[in-house]
């Protein structure tokens, strides 16, 4: 596999973080990968800018953090005012069409996906906002299984919140699939 170095960048309170930690832990952990992930908050816990950096690869992995993302996730305006133009040429850009109004013309494949009001207009909880992302991004890439994201959501999550949350998934994993080229 070719190595994948990829930003999910949003706000705090969204999920970003939490989402890149699962991707990250179901391919090191149920995927038989190489896998880190890093992260920066903003200033604030919730609403400040939040990053983290993912690399997924089968060979060794010298470096953690993420210059030239293959992907980027932009969640939020700002995130994607910050981030959009770092994405490597031919790469793949996930934007969210509740929160970020694309601008700027990159060399990627830009994917601008109603996940949010999905989510909303599906189960009603904002709550499971990342999940959906997360679905839909391995809809798009084929990077790990969506049993391999449940088995590291059994483990994290409490069990009143699984069901939500494979629904989430279920939802990203359908919603990518519309959007894949």
């Amino acid at each position: 596999m070719e190595r994948l170095r990829m930003v999910f960048s949003g706000s705090g309170g969204q999920g970003v973080i939490t989402a890149a930690i699962i991707l990250a832990e179901a391919a090191a952990l149920h995927e038989g990968l190489n896998a880190v992930q890093s992260q920066s908050y903003g200033a604030e816990a919730r609403g400040g800018a939040t990053r983290s950096d993912v690399i997924i690869s089968d060979s060794t992995i010298d470096y953690p953090k993420v210059i030239q993302p293959n992907l980027l996730v932009c969640l939020t305006q700002d995130a994607y005012n910050k981030f959009y133009d770092i994405i490597r040429p031919g790469g793949l850009l996930i934007t969210d069409t509740r929160y970020v109004k694309t601008q700027k013309k990159v060399d990627a494949q830009q994917k601008e996906m109603p996940i949010y009001n999905s989510v909303m207009e599906k189960i009603g909880k904002p709550i499971v906002f990342n999940i959906a992302m997360l679905g839909a991004l391995i809809s798009l890439t084929d990077l790990v299984s969506p049993e391999s994201i449940m088995k590291v959501l059994e483990k994290r999550i409490p069990s009143d919140f699984l069901d939500m949350n494979r629904q989430a998934l279920d939802l990203g994993l359908a919603l990518g699939a519309e959007f894949k080229t």
